[in-house]
């Protein structure tokens, strides 16, 4: 049967191309692409839609058939972030995938829970060009990570390091080992000892994130809401100091809090980046399609991969009127109460 990433109509940038995007600041019109290759994982994030609770959607892995149909949105698009509602690296054709994009052009990153990573993996992912690998850590040490059922912070920090072993072994400069943490309202003083922890294992930077999405009730309580200012007021205290320790040893560190009135523009940048889930439905944002969501159709879903040309839907006339809507700061559905509109980055 014909591998169908390996048909010979998908052709690379030419020189031409790859010129004017590297010397002349040629831009290409989608900043990311966002594409969920699998939605499996074997952790059990209590915070995660894919916890501990029962979803109706099955999880799946995407077909090669839908990612080779995803060749035109790539070809216009710069970066492709593989990783959705679950983890990347238990997609059997990952490299395959990675290797698809980077033939288009893109810069390739994912970020992945730590728990798959043997060295053949990490010989893998320093040789495939990919810039940049995330791990998700929502803690510090056991007991504060331990709301990551499943996956067990000793075993995610013995994957961090023997990636940035093979990386320093391989002297793969182009690529980047960053932790995704997520701040949860109950542990925000772990994060004190977050980039030291960063330095120890090889890291080269930190992306601090908020609990965003509500994946049930009750978990309101670990997020920061913009009207609990006491309670933001004492995470911005030790993020400050978290960044200044972070600078001293070289490390890149971003965080970002919720502020009282709303930002018109969406810090996801959907104007210019969309979600491809397993399935291959089109929908702005991660947010947007989240496993668990109401039966029925999903209004903000405006396409799917397998069934039309992507960078059609993408430029169509629905899809295009709500990245309008929300760049003009009329943002739509959700967006409203989305916790991303109220972010600012420290």
């Amino acid at each position: 049967m014909t591998d169908p990433l390996d048909n010979p109509a998908f052709k690379g940038p030419g020189v031409g191309e790859i010129l004017a995007e590297a010397f002349l600041g040629r831009q290409r019109p989608i900043a990311c692409v966002q594409v969920e290759l699998s939605s499996l994982c074997t952790a059990r994030c209590l915070y995660c839609p894919r916890g501990e609770r029962p979803i109706r959607q099955k999880a799946r892995n995407m077909e090669p058939e839908c990612f080779a149909a995803l060749w035109p949105l790539l070809r216009q698009s710069a970066r492709v972030h593989l990783q959705g509602w679950g983890e990347p690296f238990l997609h059997p054709r990952f490299f395959d995938f990675a290797a698809f994009a980077r033939k288009a052009g893109c810069a390739v990153s994912s970020t992945s829970c730590g728990l798959h990573m043997q060295d053949e993996d990490a010989r893998r992912i320093v040789e495939s060009g990919m810039d940049v690998l995330a791990f998700s850590l929502a803690g510090t040490d056991e007991a504060s990570n331990a709301i990551r059922r499943g996956a067990s912070f000793a075993a995610v920090c013995d994957s961090i390091r023997l990636l940035a072993r093979a990386r320093k072994k391989a002297m793969a400069v182009h690529l980047s080992l960053h932790c995704a943490y997520i701040l949860l309202a109950d542990r925000m003083q772990a994060v004190q000892t977050l980039p030291d922890l960063a330095a120890e294992l090889g890291l080269h930077g930190v992306v601090v994130s908020t609990l965003d999405y509500i994946a049930a009730p009750g978990l309101e309580a670990l997020a920061f809401a913009p009207q609990e200012r006491e309670k933001i007021e004492r995470a911005r205290d030790m993020l400050e100091k978290a960044a200044a320790r972070a600078l001293a040893l070289g490390l890149d560190f971003h965080y970002a809090l919720p502020c009282p009135s709303p930002l018109r523009t969406c810090r996801e940048h959907a104007e210019r980046t969309l979600y491809v889930d397993a399935e291959g439905a089109l929908s702005p944002c991660i947010y947007l399609n989240a496993p668990g969501g109401e039966d029925g159709v999903n209004p903000w879903v405006f396409g799917r991969a397998k069934e039309q040309d992507p960078l059609a839907c993408w430029r169509g006339e629905a899809f295009s009127a709500f990245r309008k809507a929300l760049a003009e700061g009329r943002p739509q559905g959700p967006c409203l109460r989305c916790a991303k509109r109220f972010e600012r980055e420290g």
